[in-house]
């Protein structure tokens, strides 16, 4: 696979600009435990079917638990024509780093 572009959480503003998306690619039960607050997500394996969802216009920050799954998506949506950018270190990154999560659990949000 070529090099995907990518992004460390810590060159990532906080909080995220409003011209930027965060496109969460892991499974639901991975989502529900915590993910990025506002992210839209998309399974990995749903890409394709769902390449409509996604934003025209602005950037693409594609994040999964440590970065496999997002570069996978990244690859292929630049083949599609889509800026994308991989989140290095996914979403353990984005919590070793203590940027806001949220959960679906009713429990603190973490990620499994």
């Amino acid at each position: 696979m070529s090099q995907v572009p990518t992004v460390s959480v810590t060159d990532i503003p906080d909080p995220l600009p409003p011209s930027a998306t965060v496109l969460d690619v892991r499974e639901p039960v991975e989502w529900q435990y915590g993910h990025i607050a506002n992210a839209l997500h998309v399974p990995l394996q749903d890409l394709p079917a769902r390449l409509g969802d996604l934003p025209a216009s602005g950037r693409l920050l594609v994040v999964c638990k440590v970065g496999g799954r997002s570069a996978q998506a990244v690859a292929w949506l630049q083949r599609q024509g889509v800026e994308a950018v991989n989140v290095a270190g996914g979403m353990v990154e984005w919590a070793s780093a203590g940027r806001p999560m949220v959960s679906e659990t009713g429990e603190p949000p973490q990620v499994v």
